[in-house]
């Protein structure tokens, strides 16, 4: 049997592992990336989560894109492409650093879009990210170990929550 999925209760140790990836990541792009941005879950003050750093790195254009890789394995990371994702780059972490993912997305990709606006939706909606949070326990413990299961339980109250914030933004 697959890892049992793990929803762990919110943890104010997130932000400051998200603080030290951050700057070890800035450091090793300089100026090749635009800004970093903390999303997912663990982005969320309040809202139980795996315990995985999600990281989007902004980038100008898909044109640095090969700068922004030969600097990211250069201090460790591991380019696995797009992973069937348009316009978002994944990498592999670092053997020895904590969990995290890692995103490369230009500067106006849909996917950077999406993941800012479900995170801000939830930062200003403490209600929506109580009850998402529930969901997500639930769909743990009836899915131990299902990761699709688990991840697809979870697709249509996310596509709702963007429909939503999509409406304030407009």
């Amino acid at each position: 049997m697959a890892d049992p999925i793990l929803v762990a209760p919110y943890s104010d140790e997130w932000p400051e592992m998200f603080e030290t990836l951050k700057a070890r990541v800035e450091n090793a792009l300089g100026a090749a990336g635009r800004r970093i941005e903390y999303v997912g879950s663990t982005s969320v003050p309040g809202l139980p989560a795996k315990p995985i750093i999600d990281i989007d790195v902004v980038i100008e254009g898909d044109d640095q894109l090969g700068e922004v890789i030969d600097r990211l394995t250069g201090i460790g990371y591991m380019f696995e492409g797009d992973k069937g994702v348009t316009g978002r780059y994944a990498f592999g972490s670092p053997p020895g650093s904590p969990d995290h993912h890692l995103y490369v997305c230009a500067e106006g990709s849909p996917e950077l879009h999406r993941h800012i606006l479900f995170r801000d939706y939830l930062r200003s909606h403490p209600e929506e990210a109580a009850a998402y949070g529930e969901l997500k326990q639930q769909l743990a413990r009836r899915n131990p170990g299902d990761r699709g299961a688990y991840t697809c339980g979870k697709s249509h109250w996310i596509e709702c929550a963007l429909r939503l914030a999509r409406r304030e933004t407009q």
